[in-house]
């Protein structure tokens, strides 16, 4: 007879932006995709803020975390090549299969399966 575990875990976020940014960690870690923190941080932003190309979204991520607009390039770039960020219509989007509403709460059901 084969056993499940069960564990159900609960995380408060104080916000839509945290929210995102748990989840996405979360994404990288079960897919093993080594995601930096600020490569999560601005998928996180790029969900709730719906793109990441107009230039005011780029400068206020800037200053929100400290960082450079050419290292928001070469992250975009990063993330193009995985898939996670796409670009439609001139816009660089959070794919879509990836993509939430974090304004409502989120509850995911994670599987870990032996390769068998």
């Amino acid at each position: 007879m084969e056993k499940i575990i069960i564990q159900k875990i609960r995380s408060l976020n104080g916000d839509s932006y945290s929210l995102a940014e748990k989840y996405y960690g979360i994404l990288s870690v079960i897919n093993d995709l080594k995601l930096t923190q600020r490569e999560v941080q601005l998928i996180a932003f790029t969900a709730i803020r719906g793109n990441i190309s107009y230039a005011s979204f780029r400068e206020e991520f800037c200053k929100k975390h400290s960082t450079t607009s050419p290292t928001i390039n070469n992250i975009i770039s990063r993330l193009k090549k995985f898939g996670v960020l796409i670009k439609v219509d001139g816009k660089v989007k959070v794919a879509p299969v990836i993509l939430l509403n974090f304004n409502l709460d989120v509850t995911l059901e994670i599987k870990l399966t032996h390769g068998d």
